[in-house]
């Protein structure tokens, strides 16, 4: 007989919290097995892979409604690479806009941070004053 896990012992295989495995049958990413005789939710090592794949795609930036699609390939209800190929692509461009955007907070934190060094005059923060005049 193959390994069954309730949704705790579940949970801690995949290193996530119970509450995350009950927002994914929600979601409808992941369901039990079957039920126990006093109605707990069964999973087997199917269940497993599957939680730990959609963690590895959260890890990666793929989004919940992403990872439905990607499961659903996954599955054989579509046809694979070229749609997962276009998901990626869709995620590393969002990726380069985000670190762009990082890139702007970083330099200006630097120079904030640079007023605040090279101040003379320590009892006024130039930075302070720089953020209340930035629009």
């Amino acid at each position: 007989m193959s390994q069954t896990y309730t949704i705790g012992k579940l949970a801690k295989q995949a290193g996530v919290p119970v509450s995350t495995v009950r927002y994914y049958e929600r979601a409808a990413l992941l369901q039990p097995d079957s039920r126990s005789d006093g109605n707990y939710r069964l999973y087997g090592p199917d269940a497993l892979s599957r939680l730990q794949f959609i963690r590895a795609a959260k890890g990666v930036g793929f989004t919940l409604e992403d990872i439905t699609v990607l499961l659903s390939v996954q599955d054989g209800h579509r046809a694979p690479c070229e749609e997962v190929e276009q998901l990626i692509g869709h995620r590393l461009d969002e990726l380069e806009h985000h670190l762009a955007d990082l890139k702007q907070v970083k330099k200006a934190l630097t120079s904030l941070g640079s007023l605040c060094r090279t101040s003379s005059d320590k009892a006024h923060c130039e930075a302070l004053e720089q953020l209340e005049t930035s629009e």
